[in-house]
């Protein structure tokens, strides 16, 4: 198994996202090959300071920096030396079996699209997040930022997607679906979530739980929750300010310490025909170490082709 990880990307980078991968390693062992994509020079000074030597890891030459600044559909074709833009042709090839970054969400939903392509028939490739259940599991919010607008239609897919990631990753049987809305009946909601419950009623593909109020997202009621990626960005940036407010004000309590963004590290892209992996643009190398560990999961289900599997049946 190869991982590739974007060196230059992330608040901390490229300490945090070395340091990450070096921790990652001593887990994985054998079971993964873990590839540093980055300024060679960079990477090689680092692990000398952390008392690594160089080939303990492949290392792929990648000098430019893809910025948060940066247009995301332009960058490619003006840093094509990027960590990021050399990842995707990496796992483009097949010389990845994943390829994760903390760096510029925008061009890694870009580089996925259109440098690995689409999976036949998906609208629109979602992210994901993990939300901690009170019983403690966890459930599985989508989209929460890549699609701020959404149509029905593509909420449907969203539910399909998360199913089989819960599925396939979690190893679910049959997770329960909801539609995140302002009431569970049937008719509450806005025009789109009211189309939503009809299709989402109607379907035998996915385990339809019913709508799932606000109040509701932490009790463990459905392993997946669907919404745009407007509302699911609002949900995510709302429990990691209440984490944040809490480790402020001295609070330790084992629910919310669930809340830290750096036990998840990452999520991939559903919906692209490879396995891309985004993680927070704050990951620290706990984050890191985390990202590649389930970059690692991901690859080894075999995620992103069993989804295209699954569409290519339906």
């Amino acid at each position: 198994m190869r991982i590739g990880i974007d060196i230059a990307g992330g608040d901390f980078a490229p300490k945090a996202n070395i340091n990450g991968a070096i921790l990652a390693k001593k887990l994985l062992g054998e079971e993964a090959k873990i590839i540093l994509i980055g300024d060679f020079d960079t990477i090689v000074a680092h692990l000398l300071d952390e008392g690594c030597k160089a080939d303990e890891f492949e290392i792929v030459n990648a000098p430019d920096v893809i910025t948060m600044l940066d247009h995301p559909a332009r960058v490619f074709s003006k840093k094509p030396n990027s960590s990021i833009a050399v990842g995707f042709d990496l796992l483009s090839k097949g010389s990845l079996n994943a390829f994760a970054s903390t760096g510029n969400t925008g061009a890694m939903l870009v580089g996925a699209i259109y440098k690995i392509n689409t999976v036949p028939g998906i609208f629109r490739p979602c992210i994901t997040s993990a939300l901690p259940a009170i019983d403690g599991s966890n459930s599985i919010l989508l989209d929460v930022g890549s699609n701020a607008d959404c149509k029905a239609d593509v909420l449907y897919q969203f539910a399909v997607l998360g199913s089989l990631y819960s599925k396939i990753v979690f190893g679910i049987e049959h997770p329960r679906i909801a539609l995140l809305n302002i009431g569970e009946e049937e008719s509450k909601g806005n025009l789109l979530t009211q189309a939503a419950y009809k299709l989402f009623a109607e379907s035998d593909e996915f385990n339809f739980a019913g709508n799932l109020e606000g109040r509701d997202l932490f009790n463990g009621k459905a392993e997946v929750i669907v919404c745009d990626g407007f509302t699911g960005n609002i949900v995510l940036k709302q429990a990691e300010g209440i984490y944040s407010l809490m480790k402020q004000r001295g609070i330790k309590d084992t629910f919310f310490e669930r809340f830290n963004y750096e036990n998840y590290g990452g999520t991939p892209i559903l919906g692209v025909k490879g396995n891309v992996i985004i993680g927070h643009g704050i990951s620290n190398e706990i984050a890191v170490k985390n990202m590649l560990l389930h970059s690692f999961e991901v690859a080894k289900s075999g995620l992103a082709v069993k989804i295209n599997e699954a569409f290519n049946k339906l």
